[in-house]
Formats: C-alpha cells, sequence, structure tokens
C-alpha cells in the first residue's frame, strides 16, 4: 500500500515502523522542524517538513496516488480538516483520523448511526472519515476486557468463545518442565501454546518439542470455558474478585467506570461479585481514588453509589485507613503512566492480587510486569493496533499486537484470490513463522482449532498469529495484492 501520514509524534512513527516493516510505501509529512529530523533518523521512508492541512502540499506527497491518509497530528481540528480537504478531492482514498476529543468522537458516531441509513447510499462519511479513532476509547475497552476475564492479559477471539491468555507458569506446577507435545497428557481439554516468552531467552512461536519451564510466560488458547483447566495447570488458582479499586477518575477512568458500573449491572459486577447483590452494594465495592478535586466532583455525581475519595492514593495512610490492602483488583489510569506501574506494584507488594496498569506503550511492559503487575494496556500501541486493521485491506477484519510487540494475531478473511484456497494447513505450513489458532467455514456456527489437514476454501474466516513485519503471511492468504 501507499501511505500518507500527517503527523510524525510518537504514534505517526510508530505506526510508520509497523508499515514499513510490512514493506509498504510510507510518506509524512510534519511541520516541527526537530520532530522531522528526529522521524528522518528513525524511519526510511521520505519525511517532508510541511503543513498537511494543505492540498499542495499533500499533492506534493503522492496523496493522489495513495490508498490511505491518516491524520494523527496534536491537533484534533487538524486531523478532522485534512480528511475532509483530501476526501473533496480524492474521495477514493481511505481516511483514518485520530482525535483526543471525545465530543468529536462521540458526536461523530451518534450521528453516523442516526443517520446509518442515509450514508449507507453511497453518501460520503462524516467529515470524509472513514475511521475515527479515539486512544481514551481504545484502552478503556482493553482494561475492561482484561477485567471480564478474571484479570488477565488476554485476547477474546473466535467472537468470544475462545481466549488468548497469557499465563506465567508458577514453580512445582503440572506445567513446569513438561514438553509441549506432551500437554495432551494432563487434559482432554484442547489447546494451543502460541508463544513462548522466556525470562532470558526472548519470545518464539514454540514447536512441540519445546520445553515449559517456571517463569517461562506463555499464551495458550483455549475455549473460554477451559480456562480455569489451564490456569490449574499453570499454578494460577481462579482469581476470585469482590473489591476493586480504581485509581484515576479522568477520561480513560469514566469510560472504564461506566462500563463497569453504570451499564453492565447484570454482567461484569455481578459475575465478578457473586451476582446477588443489590446495586447499590455492588456499586459500593467500586471505589475510585483521584485527588483532583474537579475530578473527583464529576465521578460523585456520576456514579452516585460508588465510593470516591479525593486523596493522594501514594499516601500509605490513606490506604491503610480505608482498607485498600484488602481489596482483589486495583485498576491504576491516571495520566501519569510511570506512576500507574508504582501504585499498581504497591498494591502487588501489599496483598492486592490482581491488577491493571495504564502505561504509554509496549517498552514498558516487561518493566511493569517485573514489577509484579498482572495486566499492562499500552495505550499508544492499542491506537496502533487499531489503525492497522484498517489499513490491512478489506479481507482483513482485526489485529491485535502480542509481547511486547514481536508478534501480531490477524483476522482475515479468504477471497477467491487467495494463493492457498483449495491447500491443506500442512501444506503451507511455516514452523516458527506463522501458527494458525481458529478457522470458521462458511454457515457454521462456532469456530473450530485447525489440524494439519484442514483445508482452505472461500469465505473462510482465519486467526492466526505471526512475527511482526510478516505481512506476506496474511497477504497469501487474504489475496491482497
Amino acid at each position: 500500500m501507499n501511505i500518507v501520514i500527517v503527523g510524525a509524534g510518537f504514534t505517526g512513527v510508530q505506526l510508520a515502523k509497523r508499515l514499513i516493516e510490512e514493506k509498504n510505501i510510507v510518506t509524512i509529512l510534519e511541520n516541527d522542524e526537530d520532530t522531522v529530523r528526529h522521524a528522518r533518523n528513525m524511519l526510511d521512508c521520505t519525511v517532508i517538513q510541511a503543513d498537511g492541512n494543505n492540498l499542495n502540499n499533500l499533492e506534493d506527497a503522492g496523496i493522489q496516488n495513495a490508498d490511505a491518509l491518516v491524520a494523527v497530528t496534536e491537533n484534533d481540528e487538524i486531523n478532522m480538516i485534512t480528511c475532509s480537504l483530501v476526501d473533496a478531492v480524492y474521495p477514493n482514498v481511505l481516511k483514518i483520523a485520530r482525535v483526543r476529543n471525545y465530543a468529536y468522537y462521540v458526536n461523530t458516531n451518534e450521528a453516523a448511526k442516526h443517520h446509518a441509513e442515509t450514508f449507507a447510499n453511497n453518501h460520503r462519511p462524516l467529515y470524509g472519515i472513514d475511521y475515527m479513532i479515539h486512544p481514551d476509547v481504545e484502552a478503556a475497552e482493553a482494561i475492561v476486557t482484561a477485567v471480564e476475564h478474571g484479570v488477565s492479559d488476554v485476547v477474546p477471539l473466535g467472537d468470544g468463545e475462545y481466549e488468548l491468555s497469557t499465563v506465567q507458569i508458577a514453580p512445582g506446577s503440572q506445567m513446569d518442565g513438561i514438553v509441549i507435545k506432551n500437554i495432551r497428557t494432563l487434559t482432554e481439554c484442547k489447546l494451543i501454546v502460541v508463544f513462548v516468552d522466556k525470562d532470558k531467552g526472548g519470545a518464539s512461536l514454540p514447536a512441540g518439542d519445546t520445553v515449559l519451564h517456571a517463569g517461562d510466560s506463555i499464551g495458550v488458547l483455549a475455549h473460554r470455558d477451559n480456562m480455569n483447566t489451564l490456569l490449574e495447570l499453570c499454578g494460577s488458582g481462579k482469581k476470585n474478585i469482590k473489591k476493586v479499586v480504581m485509581v484515576g477518575a479522568g477520561k480513560i477512568g469514566t469510560l472504564v467506570a461506566e462500563r463497569l458500573v453504570q451499564h453492565r449491572q447484570t454482567t461484569v459486577l455481578r459475575k465478578l461479585f457473586g451476582g446477588k447483590k443489590n446495586q447499590k452494594s455492588v456499586t459500593q465495592d467500586f471505589v475510585i481514588v483521584d485527588k483532583d478535586n474537579e475530578l473527583c466532583d464529576a465521578a460523585i455525581e456520576k456514579f452516585p453509589d460508588a465510593k470516591v475519595f479525593c486523596a493522594d492514593i501514594t499516601d500509605e495512610s490513606f490506604i491503610e485507613e480505608e482498607g485498600l490492602d484488602k481489596f482483589n483488583l486495583a485498576i491504576c489510569v491516571t495520566h501519569n503512566h510511570e506512576m500507574n506501574m508504582v501504585v499498581a506494584a504497591y498494591f502487588e507488594s501489599i496483598g492486592v492480587k490482581n491488577t491493571i496498569a495504564l502505561i504509554t506503550n509496549s517498552t514498558f511492559t516487561d518493566i511493569a510486569q517485573r514489577l509484579g503487575v498482572d495486566v499492562t494496556v499500552p495505550i499508544r500501541d492499542t491506537v496502533v493496533d487499531s489503525i492497522m486493521s484498517h489499513l490491512r485491506g478489506k479481507n482483513v477484519t482485526d489485529v491485535h499486537t502480542l509481547s511486547s510487540g514481536e508478534f501480531e494475531i490477524v483476522e482475515c478473511d479468504i477471497p477467491s484470490k487467495s494463493k492457498y484456497l483449495g491447500k491443506s494447513l500442512k501444506e503451507v505450513a511455516r514452523p516458527g513463522e506463522f501458527l494458525m489458532l481458529l478457522i470458521k467455514k462458511p454457515g457454521s456456527t462456532g469456530y473450530q482449532l485447525p489440524n494439519g489437514d484442514t483445508v482452505f476454501n472461500v469465505g473462510d474466516h482465519l486467526v492466526l498469529i505471526e512475527k511482526i513485519g510478516d505481512k506476506k503471511i496474511v497477504e497469501n492468504f487474504s489475496g491482497k495484492e
């Protein structure tokens, strides 16, 4: 693909890296001289110092020949105007805009839903934006997903029927010292060890003779009903969550609380807290802490049945006085991502068994895990993943980054021009380069774990894992030129 990116900040650079690794043609427009210099040193692509919301500059960058435009400057209005400008002259270019103003995001989506029938009849999208990405929404969704799945670093797959969970093998557990091909002797449950992240050996796609050891973090795919069995095999018991403290009442915290408290009384919280409490007692077990008076006042008004404290979470006496050390889950979602890691690690040290921390990017994942944090949500990586899923072509439906950015899960459909059409998995397998995880045949009611004799046909929906940058595998399946 030929992609023009407007904005060379962190997200723009990380997105460009991913696209360049996949052999795409990338051109970046950025008006700040220092940022341009940094981008040129980091990237093997054309970086132009110019305003991105100028049609002449965009045409100098080749927008007329581009497949997609991604606007990720620090200014929401510039991102939206740039997309609108390009849409007016080059409507066939795919346009993606990152916005941080939640009102823009909500109002645009509500208007699009309200007039869905109108826009379905060949009308241009609102503001000319095909996809609007909001970092806070993406991060909040990832946090809620982790809570829903028992505070696990988990990726729901196959419409939620299957889960890919990252689990650490405990010393003395049944998985400690097992050869992967012998796991079937431990349980009748079907599962796939997707990747192995060793403390000193790094992450890799395993083979049947790979030996698992205590301390290894493994990614395991299994049916959601079998996850408790998997946890027991790895030495991790079922997590009992009855009390939740959330540190941070900003936008992400508010979005998380809305999902966990307001809109999911009969699902998430009842599932976590036992399901037989009334609404008030359920929400009293959800505590919000922030030191900003205005944010606390807003949280009190928005969540009247929850406990809201305006306090400094780093004050040990406050934690002790309020008994927060007796809670089961701490969610740290302040705007200070380094503090989120430290606070989550502190909660772990005083007995809170489950922690989630919002962090800047996957670079900090290893650090946070070494500090004892159970789940990290890298906000910038969630944005890049979301953008990448829209840039992979119409047959690629989703992308998830795993293991500190080393691997990605890709979901795609097999079209009539796929190079692997009619071939079996054993014919196209490339050990160590990709693993086929799930397949759903047209007309079937659910997903299946494939085997070597599985044959690929038109309309099959696939879920596979590959190394970052090796897009040839997905292209061969999805038929993308």
